[in-house]
């Protein structure tokens, strides 16, 4: 991706000595991954549904720990001839839940060269506070452009005007945290936002679509430029999604749909062999997704540097 000081060393603070973005160019189109941190969680979050014998056996596959783990978080940057988008906001600031290696998103902008007064189009795969929260940030809004077009479906809207927590499984403090941080957000930014209902070009190659699933308003966008096509998949899909597709995440408000929307997108990506990027897979979270019998297999791609 062409930025102005991707080519020169930016001075790290100790925190900051891990990579937290990645470029990828799809065709004519440049793409940023950018982590927004990650957020400690119990490992039951993975598939509340799933034996606890067989979540642990997958963590003890995978090298992770059993009882809590780092999810991360991931937003994009999108750039489309004259516009610049961000796909999500990343989490923001909440004291109440003590998050502090979170919400890093606004500072990792800034980082990478990229100007809250240059973007001129967010979309927002949900309205999850991990995913509109660095909107709310002391500041941002102010540093946003004032015809700034902020995009997401209709029916996630009007899902949080009554939200149905019964089918979730969240640590204590998180639903009364979403339902706090989605009231704010319409509250700041009602007046910017365009609602679609199935379907949005919101940029040329840049297509937003509803799946539903995850929240009844989920999107997945989907970036094509010649050849070359990536899927940033939001919250359907999580890393023991591709070999456990039917276990059912703590965030999902409908995970039998949920899993239906997933299997059916790793159809489609394993079919397509384009890239996947999503929010709570690995940092950079790039890469292909095959066929592995009844099931999938995540192939993350060799960094390109």
């Amino acid at each position: 991706m062409i930025l102005e000081n991707t080519s020169h060393p930016v001075k790290s603070s100790p925190e900051e000595l891990v990579p937290s973005r990645y470029a990828v160019r799809i065709g004519e189109i440049d793409v940023l991954v950018i982590s927004d941190g990650v957020l400690p969680l119990p490992t039951k979050m993975l598939g509340h549904n799933a034996d606890p014998a067989d979540r642990a056996a997958w963590l003890n596959d995978m090298f992770l720990p059993t009882e809590a783990f780092d999810w991360a978080l991931n937003a994009v940057v999108v750039r489309s001839g004259k516009q610049t988008i961000l796909i999500d906001a990343g989490l923001g600031l909440d004291p109440e839940l003590n998050l502090p290696r979170a919400g890093q998103l606004i500072k990792r902008l800034e980082a990478a060269g990229i100007d809250l007064g240059s973007v001129t189009d967010v979309v927002l795969t949900h309205m999850h506070m991990d995913h509109v929260g660095g909107l709310l940030v002391d500041g941002v809004k102010d540093r946003l452009r004032p015809d700034l077009r902020i995009h997401v479906a209709a029916a996630e809207v009007k899902f949080w005007e009554a939200p149905d927590f019964s089918h979730v499984s969240m640590p204590p403090g998180f639903p009364d945290a979403l339902r706090a941080a989605a009231k704010h957000f319409r509250k700041v930014y009602d007046s910017r936002l365009r609602l679609f209902d199935d379907e949005y070009e919101v940029a040329p190659g840049v297509v937003v679509s509803r799946t539903g699933g995850h929240t009844p308003g989920h999107s997945v966008v989907r970036v094509t430029s010649g050849k070359d096509r990536l899927m940033f998949a939001g919250d359907a899909v999580f890393a023991v999604g591709f070999e456990h597709p039917d276990w059912h995440n703590g965030f999902e408000h409908d995970p039998e749909e949920a899993a239906r929307v997933r299997v059916r997108l790793l159809r489609e990506l394993a079919e397509t062999g384009e890239l996947l990027v999503a929010t709570h897979m690995p940092f950079p979270s790039v890469g292909h997704v095959a066929v592995d019998g009844d099931v999938f297999r995540w192939v993350p791609v060799f960094w390109d540097y």
